[in-house]
């Protein structure tokens, strides 16, 4: 019988480079394996979570227009009238007179005026001088909304004194000198609205 031959260094040294690419090979299965188990289990538990805090869907309707309110429209001077009475045509130096300033409106539908004393004026003149006017300290507006029939009366008092350009306290205002006023009321808005006249007499 022949003998065995033995396997030479290069024969072992293949044979382990293949044992040793076959385990690398094993490895590297294994690793992927383990990477693609990891991934796909790390996006199941996204999916619950994500699932699980899902927002609800958000319906949207249209929304109905906002109604529309009638516009009141401005009073029209033809349809507006001015009243001014007394309780005294006659003062004593350095007293004062009180007037009732009235408005009126006659027209059948309604309108918005501005009855503040920066706009209902009461003038107090002697001759072509104009010697007192209700509007030269600011007020603020006072916007009534008048119907058919309505009227609007309010208190002016003249202290006989003679006013400024600029709004002063009565107290540093001069008094007037004797003789005749007129007092007339008028609309700052509407220059052809006026009432009668009152005619008081500073004795």
């Amino acid at each position: 019988m022949g003998k065995s031959r033995r396997p030479t260094k290069a024969q072992i040294y293949r044979r382990r480079r293949i044992v040793v690419a076959i385990l690398l090979i094993i490895f590297l299965s294994l690793s992927c394996f383990c990477v693609y188990s990891l991934g796909v289990g790390v996006r199941a538990v996204s999916a619950v979570i994500s699932n699980s805090y899902e927002r609800p869907s958000i319906i949207r309707t249209a929304v109905p227009d906002a109604p529309k309110h009638s516009q009141v429209q401005a009073c029209a001077a033809s349809d507006i009238s001015l009243t001014l009475k007394t309780d005294t045509n006659t003062a004593s130096w350095g007293g004062s007179v009180n007037f009732t300033a009235t408005v009126a409106y006659t027209k059948k539908s309604s309108c918005l005026l501005d009855v503040s004393n920066a706009t209902r004026v009461l003038t107090i003149t002697s001759g072509d001088e104009t010697i007192w006017r209700s509007d030269v300290c600011p007020a603020d507006q006072r916007k009534l909304l008048f119907a058919q029939g309505d009227t609007d009366s309010q208190t002016i008092t003249w202290d006989t004194n003679r006013t400024t350009d600029t709004c002063v306290d009565n107290s540093e205002l001069s008094h007037v000198s004797t003789g005749t006023y007129v007092a007339q009321l008028s609309l700052k808005d509407y220059p052809k609205v006026v009432s009668n006249k009152e005619v008081i007499v500073i004795g």
